[in-house]
């Protein structure tokens, strides 16, 4: 899409929230949007190049602490 086209009230809501790396469940939390609902515009906005997704690397099975605490924070708003 172009700059200059109008996008959805939650495009361009999720475009602000992911100036920062965030996942999926902190959007979802903070948009007050169900996890589906989330994953759905995210993945729309990744195939129209909006937003970049990348998938958590994680050491030996060892869950990203930061990761974890962000998942917490985001359970947390719920």
């Amino acid at each position: 899409m172009r700059l200059g086209m109008a996008y959805t009230r939650e495009y361009r809501a999720i475009s602000e929230l992911c100036r920062q790396v965030r996942s999926v469940a902190e959007v979802s939390a903070l948009l007050r949007v169900p996890l589906g609902v989330a994953r759905v515009l995210i993945a729309d906005m990744e195939s129209e190049g909006l937003v970049r997704v990348y998938q958590p690397q994680l050491e030996a099975g060892v869950p990203d602490k930061s990761l974890l605490e962000r998942v917490l924070s985001g359970l947390r708003r719920l």
